[in-house]
């Protein structure tokens, strides 16, 4: 399997800082509580989501289920898809000034285990949060992202 991560710096090699599309997996992990799992980015300091790029030929349940335990250490037992997010909402500027465009693949994540430990390389602060005090910087995706999870759980 082609890693993202070299399949991105070969196309930015040649793109430059230039606007690229790039397809993620990205979980939303509920606690008993119904508390939300946050985390707190390394570069920029928003808070996100776990999940991140889809390696070539990779499932996206897989790259879900990758992601989610490289950056919080928990394995997802059961997912269930929850929405895709695409178009200028997911545009994102990277502090090096790569610009990408996102295909973003929401799942939610109620049942799973392990120890919760955040990837120090990607992630500076893991908490689980209720949707109503996440009021930190977010990005444009992460605010609709908050507003339908708040519709979501008013539904459920």
């Amino acid at each position: 399997m082609i890693m993202q991560e070299d399949y991105i710096s070969k196309i930015r090699k040649h793109l430059g800082h230039e606007p690229i599309l790039i397809p993620h997996a990205v979980a939303i992990v509920f606690n008993e509580q119904n508390d939300v799992l946050i985390e707190v980015r390394q570069d920029d300091g928003f808070f996100d989501f776990p999940g991140g790029a889809i390696d070539i030929a990779e499932e996206v349940e897989d790259a879900l289920k990758r992601e989610l335990f490289e950056e919080t250490g928990l394995i997802a037992d059961e997912i269930e898809l929850f929405k895709i997010y695409s178009g200028e909402l997911t545009r994102y500027k990277y502090m090096n000034g790569d610009v990408i465009y996102g295909v973003d693949i929401f799942y939610i994540v109620k049942k799973y285990h392990g120890q919760l430990k955040a990837q120090e390389s990607e992630v500076k602060e893991l908490k689980f949060m209720k949707l109503e005090d996440i009021n930190r910087p977010v990005s444009s995706r992460n605010k609709q992202v908050v507003q339908d999870l708040r519709e979501y759980v008013k539904r459920s």
